[in-house]
């Protein structure tokens, strides 16, 4: 009977280097194998070419890598690059590379599909299949940092995990993809580069702060009254405000580091009087920042962009406030790589 391969980047440096004594080769052959997977990305073990060719042969017989692949790219009139990935089992999920005069962002998937149920996003439409694993995250951005250097002749200078999914419903492997990313034996970026998006899972954000990770975070929030949060994001029922807002003092007592709100203004959903003072209101239990991002239509006409009216209204009540705010005009519409249209559809 066929057994199936393990696949090699599944391993950590120390095993690969036991493995290699157990091969009657030196330890050391495993730190050059392992460089060649994060380091260099080798997609296959004939690209090891320091390694003999009975050795590529050896992890050949033993290993496979189950390299992501992306399947099509698609660039929008504004410079914003959105890449179908395909995965080892032939599952497809998106990310996009996201340029400004200054930076390249790359936002990058967690799940294949999405385990929460926002009615506004249109990945929350795919039923989620999987968890993304470490390292089909971790090429994700490697692909993206290859299309920044190509087209936008910079490396890659942010990451926010605002794709496809929830990322603190694929904790562990998020985690270990961002260790792998902030690594000097891997990408070598700064954690401060990079932001986790939750729609808000409070024992969750709990555990970060205990884990004492270093990146940020962001809360996909859209509104601050329960009642009108279950209505456009169901699973609030489960996760109430209270909870969240606990979760991010906690948050903040421990990392002392500021919150990024995401807020999607909606005509007649949230764009009341009532709806504003309730932001202000949450705005004050933890130090934080508010993007207001402009919404991108996913087709139904049920949720529409509020009118400019109810924007600057946001705006000036927020600045009043003495809170920070900043207007996020949407990328990549014309190729359906905007906040929230993301659902596989190049």
């Amino acid at each position: 009977m066929a057994t199936t391969k393990k696949d090699i980047r599944a391993l950590s440096k120390e095993q690969l280097r036991d493995f290699f004594e157990k091969q009657g080769d030196k330890a050391f052959r495993g730190n050059q194998v392992y460089e060649w997977l994060w380091q260099k990305g080798a997609h296959s073990f004939d690209d090891m070419t320091n390694v003999s060719k009975e050795t590529r042969q050896m992890l050949e017989d033993n290993f496979v890598i189950n390299h992501i692949k992306v399947d099509t790219m698609q660039r929008s009139n504004d410079g914003t690059v959105k890449n179908a990935v395909r995965l080892h089992d032939g599952l497809i999920v998106e990310s996009v590379l996201i340029p400004t005069a200054t930076r390249t962002t790359a936002c990058v998937s967690s799940q294949v599909g999405c385990s929460l149920d926002c009615r506004f996003c249109a990945t929350a439409r795919l039923k989620r299949m999987r968890n993304l694993n470490p390292d089909e995250i971790y090429d994700q951005v490697v692909a993206i940092d290859n299309e920044s250097k190509l087209y936008f002749n910079r490396p890659l200078s942010n990451i926010v995990f605002m794709g496809m999914g929830e990322p603190l419903m694929n904790y562990n492997n998020v985690i270990k993809a961002i260790d792998k990313i902030t690594s000097p034996e891997g990408l070598g970026m700064s954690p401060k580069r990079i932001t986790v998006s939750t729609s808000g899972v409070p024992k969750m954000i709990k555990k970060m702060a205990d884990d004492d990770v270093k990146f940020n975070l962001a809360v996909s929030l859209h509104s601050a009254i329960d009642e009108v949060r279950t209505t456009i994001m169901p699973f609030n029922e489960n996760f109430p405000l209270e909870d969240l807002r606990e979760a991010l003092e906690y948050w903040y007592a421990k990392t002392k580091c500021k919150i990024s709100y995401e807020y999607v203004v909606w005509k007649g959903i949230n764009d009341s009087q009532k709806d504003i003072d309730a932001l202000v209101k949450f705005c004050k239990y933890v130090p934080c920042k508010v993007n207001i991002i402009e919404y991108n239509p996913i087709d139904d006409g049920e949720f529409q962009q509020a009118s400019n009216e109810a924007l600057e209204n946001y705006i000036s009540n927020l600045e009043k406030n003495r809170i920070v705010v900043n207007v996020r005009r949407s990328r990549g519409k014309d190729i359906d790589a905007a906040c929230g249209q993301l659902a596989n559809k190049s």
